[in-house]
């Protein structure tokens, strides 16, 4: 355990000296700020709180900010050591190949946690000290939010190993990377809705839609968020979604988590085998 807390350690240590730390904590932290502010101000006519408000809109930008993020931190964690030569320094320590991949997980997941919470957390205090949102079940869904959030850049660093572990140059990694966020991010969903309108309910029953639905972590996420809570779902126009595809978030969540642990799986078991 003590060499794993090392190694996240080392990570977070090379992300301060990179800024990647402050650069992403200011980024999240400016653009929740900005949406809270801006989102809170036609809500006083339609009787919907400033917090739901905030919360559908940094949903929506967190499902396409932070796997980019999470992508950029993660794709050259492996196949980066192997180029500059650094892995085989590292591999010369009494540190196993399983410890290296789980010490650089955590560092990296730390890095974009400290980030989400702190920049999230700063549109939460702001609408906190306007007077908007009384009451914890007000202020549940947006700490559901911070927290899923977490576990959404979580799945998508895992993914961004499983690119370092699987290639073998750091350009192919970022091709890679890109391109997994354009098909998880966009194209996935773009490609479900044509295939529901061609299939017209034939093959795409409810049940399949939902299995497809869960195949995705943005898509997961998304729902966690919009059709989770009540006071929620009804302002961003989900509850009757939520009521057709019956995921409870408790699902919702353990497929966030298969996302994490399937992915660092098949990468730490391609790096046990990879030469160096």
């Amino acid at each position: 355990m003590r060499h794993i807390l090392t190694l996240a350690g080392r990570e977070i240590r090379d992300g301060l000296r990179n800024r990647w730390v402050l650069a992403i904590t200011m980024l999240m932290a400016a653009l929740a700020l900005t949406l809270s502010f801006l989102g809170s101000a036609p809500t006083g006519n339609v009787g919907v709180g400033p917090v739901e408000v905030t919360i559908v809109s940094l949903a929506s930008l967190t499902i396409f900010l932070l796997p980019l993020i999470a992508l950029l931190l993660s794709f050259d964690a492996l196949v980066g050591e192997f180029e500059r030569g650094t892995m085989m320094l590292l591999l010369t320590y009494p540190v196993s190949r399983l410890q290296i991949i789980i010490g650089k997980f955590l560092g990296h997941v730390s890095i974009l946690a400290f980030a989400t919470v702190l920049g999230y957390g700063a549109a939460g205090i702001a609408l906190a000290a306007a007077g908007n949102g009384n009451g914890f079940a007000v202020w549940r869904p947006f700490v559901a939010m911070i927290g899923s959030s977490v576990l959404l850049g979580a799945a998508f660093v895992a993914l961004g190993y499983l690119i370092s572990a699987a290639v073998g140059n750091r350009g192919t990694a970022a091709g890679l990377a890109v391109g997994v966020w354009l098909a998880f991010v966009l194209l996935y969903d773009m490609a479900l809705l044509g295939a529901l309108v061609a299939d017209q309910g034939r093959t795409l029953t409810p049940e399949v839609v939902n299995l497809l639905l869960l195949l995705n972590p943005a898509d997961a996420y998304r729902l966690f968020n919009l059709t989770g809570f009540a006071n929620v779902s009804v302002f961003a126009g989900m509850a009757g979604l939520a009521e057709t595809l019956r995921l409870p978030p408790a699902l919702l969540l353990t497929a966030l988590a298969a996302w994490i642990a399937v992915p660092l799986t098949l990468a730490a078991m391609i790096f046990q085998r990879r030469q160096v």
